[in-house]
């Protein structure tokens, strides 16, 4: 039997998953890793602590499955986007940690950018908007303010990655220097409808070409691991994102099919197939996971607090001892009461684009109860989803192209009052799959299909299976009325 390892590298923690050519888990091991914060607004992250523990929960999940590094047709690598790494070419070290997808040191560059007039280069050649999340300026703070750092890239002695890029660069001991389409889109430097970097906004950011990696496709003959690292030589074949990761491993391969991940936050992708387009409603364009060379995209929106929200009913609220207990503590009442909770913790998200916004629990009365906050808490995490639904198949609708599904994944979909909520608001099935865990699988699948352990996208789309598909019953004009009153506890929580 053929196996297959995905190593998914993810903001708070390294895991490492064996699947066999089924798409089940053989084995499985993850290690959480120091989130370093030195000033307000600063995220950092150690790289070779995250190469540590990467590669210690492959060795550990090949051990769980029983076998060795020779019965692995290919390794996948997914990887937390936008984290930026430069380091040495000669000595492989880092010149500073890592500088994470979070951090938001360099929004004054950003502000400046947007008043030079930039704006709308970005958005066409790489569907985002200006921002600090994405990699380029990262990048030019590290080469203006690391000792030496832009004279040595100047001289070619630097290298820049996505951590998908670093671990590769490790596992082949330096060897391969390279990223896939996915990764390069979220860099704010990389023309997405030509499939390569842009020498425009390269001059714009001031970033010497030479710091960059190669791009390839998703799925690719990318290098084999040394040896020495998990006894023998492993191909890698798979290279994505996270997000697009979990859009691949959800067999969401055409125009119109849609995930999404309910995590810290929520990500929703919808697959448009060939076609660029911008959004007008809050939302970003992006490269979906490629298998071949031909250009794919999708429509993405993120919502910053999902299942956060459970966690300060346990941490902040004290409603809770456990996050799981919050599905039980919700169903104990009939409704919300007619609260709404706005979790704005660190501002609303797309498709609002609020930063300014803060929390808000719209609606108490005398006879509410902390279950009634629990429950719209639940609520909150469909809530925002929905909008970004709306918002997608406003975007989407002028192709002819709307989402009919929406298959999930993410630790919060195990809870099935917010299943069946979300299928009530949005109005059409909520699926489930029977492998949760879409991240890993995507890069698995991506890697197999380089080795040939699958023939084909038709193939993979026939494993994936439902749990559960959770259909709508709410009536239609009480889900409008439900929706027009979260958007008006928005307007509240969003009030100057």
């Amino acid at each position: 039997m053929a196996f297959l390892l995905a190593l998914d590298q993810g903001t708070s923690s390294s895991r490492s998953i064996v699947f066999d050519a089924e798409g089940g888990i053989a084995g499985m091991a993850q290690r959480e890793f120091r989130q370093i914060f030195p000033n307000p607004g600063w995220v950092e992250h150690d790289p070779m602590e995250i190469w540590r523990t990467q590669l210690d929960t492959a060795r550990e999940a090949l051990a769980r499955a029983g076998i060795g590094a020779a019965d692995v047709a290919a390794l996948g690598i997914t990887n937390q986007r936008e984290t930026t790494v430069v380091w040495n070419r000669r000595t492989g070290q880092p010149i500073h940690n890592a500088i994470v997808w979070q951090d938001r040191r360099t929004e004054p560059l950003c502000a400046r950018l947007r008043q030079d007039g930039l704006e709308g280069l970005v958005r066409e050649r790489t569907g985002l908007i200006v921002d600090a999340y994405f990699s380029a300026t990262k990048i030019r703070w590290l080469l203006d303010n690391v000792p030496g750092a832009r004279a040595a890239a100047a001289r070619g002695e630097l290298a820049f990655g996505t951590i998908d890029t670093w671990l590769m660069w490790q596992l082949t001991g330096g060897r391969v220097h390279v990223t896939d389409v996915s990764n390069a889109a979220r860099t704010l430097l990389f023309d997405i409808r030509r499939n390569r970097w842009d020498g425009d906004l390269l001059a714009a950011l001031d970033i010497p070409e030479s710091l960059l990696p190669e791009v390839r496709p998703s799925s690719h003959a990318f290098g084999e691991t040394d040896a020495d690292l998990l006894g023998a030589c492993v191909p890698v074949g798979g290279m994505v994102g996270d997000q697009q990761g979990a859009l691949f491993g959800q067999g969401c391969f055409r125009a119109g099919l849609a995930k999404n991940t309910y995590g810290t936050g929520c990500f929703m992708l919808m697959h448009t197939g060939a076609e660029f387009g911008l959004s007008n409603s809050g939302l970003i364009t992006t490269a979906a996971a490629q298998p071949t060379t031909a250009p794919r995209f999708v429509i993405e929106g993120s919502v910053f607090i999902g299942g956060a929200v459970v966690q300060w009913l346990r941490d902040g609220l004290r409603a809770i001892r456990s996050s799981a207990e919050v599905q039980a503590l919700a169903e104990s009442v009939p409704d919300a009461g007619g609260v709404t909770f706005v979790p704005a913790f660190t501002g609303l998200g797309a498709p609002y684009w609020k930063p300014h916004a803060t929390g808000a629990i719209v609606g108490l009365t005398r006879g509410t109860t902390v279950a009634h906050i629990a429950r719209a808490a639940l609520e909150s995490i469909a809530f925002q989803s929905a909008a970004l639904l709306e918002a997608i198949n406003r975007d989407a609708g002028g192709g002819g192209v709307r989402v009919t599904e929406l298959r999930v994944d993410g630790g919060a979909c195990v809870n099935d009052l917010l299943m069946q909520f979300q299928a009530d608001l949005s109005g059409i099935p909520v699926v489930r799959p029977k492998v949760v865990e879409t991240t890993a699988l995507g890069a698995a699948y991506l890697a197999g299909l380089a080795a040939g352990v699958y023939r084909s996208l038709d193939e993979l789309a026939d494993r994936w299976r439902a749990e559960r598909t959770f259909h709508p019953t709410l009536d239609r004009a009480r889900a409008a009325e439900r929706m027009a009153a979260w958007e008006k506890a928005v307007g509240m929580a969003s009030a100057e």
